[in-house]
C-alpha cells in the first residue's frame, strides 16, 4: 500500500465568497494565494504551500451543513503556542464570535463556526514527550506546569 505524505488542503463550499474570505483572513489571518474568477479563493497560513483551504461559492440560498448527516465535522488549525491560541481567542471575543474550549489531553482547542456554519477547531498540541502513554485523547490530562498556562484562555 502507498501512504500519502500528508493531507494537502480542504475545499469548503460557501454561500458568499467575499463574506467567507473576509472571515478567514480577518479571524484566522490566512493569506490569499490565488483566485479563480469571482467564485473561488485559495488561502494559506504559511506561504510554504499553495494553499491549505479553498473556498468555493455555491450561492446565497445553499442549505447549511447538516450536523446529523455524514460529511466533514470540522477543520482544525494548529497553533505553535498557547500564547498564539490566546491571541486567537482574544480576536474571536473582540469580533463577538461565540466559541467553546475542549481539553483533549494532548491538546487544547477552541471551537467556533464560520458564517456558513462550518465548524473550526484552533488548537495547541503538546510536544510528544508530554503525551500520556494511554488514553491520549481522554481530556483528563494536561501536564503539571502547563495546566496553569491554560488559565485564562
Amino acid at each position: 500500500m502507498v501512504k500519502p505524505e500528508a493531507l494537502g488542503h480542504v475545499v469548503l463550499r460557501v454561500r458568499e465568497l467575499v463574506r467567507a474570505e473576509n472571515f478567514y483572513t480577518k479571524i484566522l489571518s490566512l493569506d490569499v494565494q490565488a483566485r479563480i474568477n469571482a467564485k473561488m479563493v485559495f488561502l494559506t497560513s504559511n506561504n510554504e504551500s499553495s494553499h491549505e483551504l479553498a473556498l468555493l461559492e455555491i450561492g446565497k440560498d445553499a442549505p447549511s451543513p447538516n450536523p446529523d448527516g455524514v460529511g466533514l465535522y470540522h477543520t482544525a488549525w494548529r497553533y505553535a503556542s498557547l500564547e498564539k491560541l490566546r491571541e486567537l481567542h482574544k480576536n474571536l471575543t473582540e469580533n463577538n464570535i461565540e466559541s467553546g474550549i475542549g481539553n483533549h489531553g494532548i491538546s487544547i482547542g477552541i471551537y467556533f463556526f464560520d458564517p456558513d456554519g462550518n465548524e473550526i477547531e484552533a488548537y495547541y498540541e503538546l510536544p510528544k514527550q508530554f503525551w500520556p502513554k494511554e488514553n491520549i485523547f481522554s481530556g483528563d490530562y494536561f501536564p503539571d506546569g502547563l495546566n496553569t498556562q491554560l488559565q485564562p484562555l
